[in-house]
């Protein structure tokens, strides 16, 4: 797949909110996945490698919400190897604290296959 058929891909699955989906058909075994330096005083994982890894910081992130709100992804943008999306949705977390959370996806693409993905909030 070319990386606009990926970034198309991605949106189709992320507006259905189908993550897994989205790991298992798009992302690269080795992918590297950077989340931004702050996000270890939430306890994220910055920099989580592999497939597998990522698979499961994305099973701790969504146990940790009880209610998906609202939930949006922009159409993507792509440019070379690069495509990014706008991500927003509003949670209220098990703990009964509710957010608004906003951030921006960049991922890389190469043979058909995201090989990394980094986020900014």
């Amino acid at each position: 797949m070319t990386t606009q058929e990926v970034a198309n891909r991605y949106y189709e699955l992320a507006c259905q909110h189908k993550w897994t989906a989205i790991q298992d058909e798009l992302y690269d075994d080795d992918i590297v996945s950077r989340e931004p330096e702050h996000a270890a005083s939430a306890g994220m994982q910055v920099i989580s490698k592999g497939r597998a890894a990522i698979t499961a910081k994305s099973i701790a992130h969504r146990e940790k919400i009880a209610t998906v709100h609202s939930h949006y992804c922009s159409e993507p943008i792509v440019a070379a190897d690069f495509f990014s999306v706008a991500l927003k949705k509003e949670v209220t977390f098990k703990n009964n604290s509710r957010a608004q959370l906003d951030e921006i996806g960049v991922f890389q693409v190469k043979d058909g296959k995201v090989i990394l993905e980094q986020f900014f909030y």
